[in-house]
Protein backbone atom coordinates (compact mmCIF):
# COMPACT_ATOMS: atom_id res chain seq x y z
CA UNK A 1 0.00 0.00 0.00
CA UNK A 2 1.40 3.55 -0.99
CA UNK A 3 2.23 5.88 1.86
CA UNK A 4 3.60 9.44 2.15
CA UNK A 5 4.12 10.59 5.72
CA UNK A 6 4.96 14.25 5.57
CA UNK A 7 6.85 16.59 9.36
CA UNK A 8 8.69 19.10 9.73
CA UNK A 9 6.17 21.86 9.52
CA UNK A 10 5.32 24.65 12.25
CA UNK A 11 5.36 28.16 13.03
CA UNK A 12 7.94 30.02 11.56
CA UNK A 13 9.12 33.76 11.23
CA UNK A 14 9.14 36.00 7.98
CA UNK A 15 12.69 35.12 6.79
CA UNK A 16 13.64 32.14 8.47
CA UNK A 17 13.56 28.31 7.33
CA UNK A 18 11.88 24.71 7.36
CA UNK A 19 13.05 21.78 6.27
CA UNK A 20 9.77 19.20 5.22
CA UNK A 21 10.37 15.66 4.48
CA UNK A 22 8.33 12.68 3.13
CA UNK A 23 8.86 9.15 4.32
CA UNK A 24 7.47 7.06 0.97
CA UNK A 25 6.67 3.17 1.46
CA UNK A 26 4.46 0.65 -0.93
CA UNK A 27 6.54 1.42 -4.03
CA UNK A 28 9.34 1.82 -5.95
CA UNK A 29 10.08 4.84 -4.72
CA UNK A 30 13.47 4.99 -7.03
CA UNK A 31 11.14 4.80 -10.00
CA UNK A 32 8.78 7.95 -9.67
CA UNK A 33 8.69 11.07 -9.45
CA UNK A 34 7.52 13.45 -6.72
CA UNK A 35 5.73 16.70 -6.04
CA UNK A 36 5.09 19.08 -3.13
CA UNK A 37 1.68 20.64 -3.35
CA UNK A 38 0.49 23.07 -0.92
CA UNK A 39 -2.87 24.49 -0.10
CA UNK A 40 -4.17 27.35 2.32
CA UNK A 41 -7.52 28.40 3.22
CA UNK A 42 -10.31 29.45 0.56
CA UNK A 43 -7.28 28.82 -2.37
CA UNK A 44 -6.76 26.43 -4.95
CA UNK A 45 -4.28 23.57 -4.09
CA UNK A 46 -1.13 24.56 -6.30
CA UNK A 47 2.18 22.95 -7.38
CA UNK A 48 5.10 23.96 -5.52
CA UNK A 49 7.84 22.26 -7.12
CA UNK A 50 8.53 18.64 -8.54
CA UNK A 51 11.68 16.28 -8.83
CA UNK A 52 12.50 13.78 -11.62
CA UNK A 53 12.59 10.47 -10.74
CA UNK A 54 16.36 9.69 -11.95
CA UNK A 55 18.00 12.22 -12.85
CA UNK A 56 16.99 14.55 -10.35
CA UNK A 57 15.63 17.13 -12.67
CA UNK A 58 13.68 20.03 -10.37
CA UNK A 59 10.73 22.53 -11.49
CA UNK A 60 9.16 25.18 -8.97
CA UNK A 61 6.39 27.70 -9.48
CA UNK A 62 7.59 30.86 -9.81
CA UNK A 63 6.50 32.44 -6.39
CA UNK A 64 9.08 30.22 -4.73
CA UNK A 65 11.53 29.67 -7.10
CA UNK A 66 15.37 30.73 -5.81
CA UNK A 67 13.76 30.00 -2.29
CA UNK A 68 12.45 26.79 -1.91
CA UNK A 69 14.70 23.32 -2.88
CA UNK A 70 13.23 19.97 -3.46
CA UNK A 71 15.45 17.25 -3.23
CA UNK A 72 15.14 13.05 -2.84
CA UNK A 73 17.29 10.55 -0.80
CA UNK A 74 16.43 7.58 -2.97
CA UNK A 75 18.54 4.90 -0.31
CA UNK A 76 16.10 6.29 2.30
CA UNK A 77 12.80 6.72 0.31
CA UNK A 78 12.49 10.31 1.59
CA UNK A 79 11.36 13.44 -0.06
CA UNK A 80 12.58 16.72 0.90
CA UNK A 81 11.83 20.36 0.86
CA UNK A 82 14.19 22.64 1.98
CA UNK A 83 12.14 26.24 2.56
CA UNK A 84 14.57 29.12 3.05
CA UNK A 85 13.62 33.25 3.74
CA UNK A 86 9.81 32.38 4.47
CA UNK A 87 6.99 34.98 3.70
CA UNK A 88 3.77 34.88 5.14
CA UNK A 89 1.84 33.87 1.52
CA UNK A 90 3.82 30.49 2.11
CA UNK A 91 1.58 29.87 4.72
CA UNK A 92 -0.82 26.51 3.62
CA UNK A 93 -0.54 23.12 4.57
CA UNK A 94 1.95 21.23 2.16
CA UNK A 95 1.50 17.94 0.74
CA UNK A 96 3.52 15.07 -0.71
CA UNK A 97 2.20 13.34 -3.69
CA UNK A 98 3.07 10.58 -6.46
CA UNK A 99 1.25 9.18 -9.18
CA UNK A 100 1.53 5.35 -8.28
CA UNK A 101 -1.28 3.80 -10.43
CA UNK A 102 -3.74 6.03 -8.42
CA UNK A 103 -2.93 9.98 -7.51
CA UNK A 104 -1.25 9.47 -3.59
CA UNK A 105 -1.19 12.13 -1.06
CA UNK A 106 -0.23 12.30 2.63
CA UNK A 107 -1.62 13.60 4.98
CA UNK A 108 0.00 17.12 5.42
CA UNK A 109 2.05 18.77 7.52
CA UNK A 110 1.32 22.42 8.63
CA UNK A 111 3.64 25.53 7.78
CA UNK A 112 2.55 28.52 9.17
CA UNK A 113 4.83 31.84 8.59
CA UNK A 114 4.07 34.90 10.89
CA UNK A 115 5.72 37.38 13.50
Amino acid sequence: QVQLVESGGGLVQPGGSLRLSCAASGFTFSNYPMRWYRQAPGKERELVASIASVRGITNYADSVKGRFTISRDNAKNTLYLQMNSLKPEDTAVYYCNAYVRYDSWGQGTQVTVSS
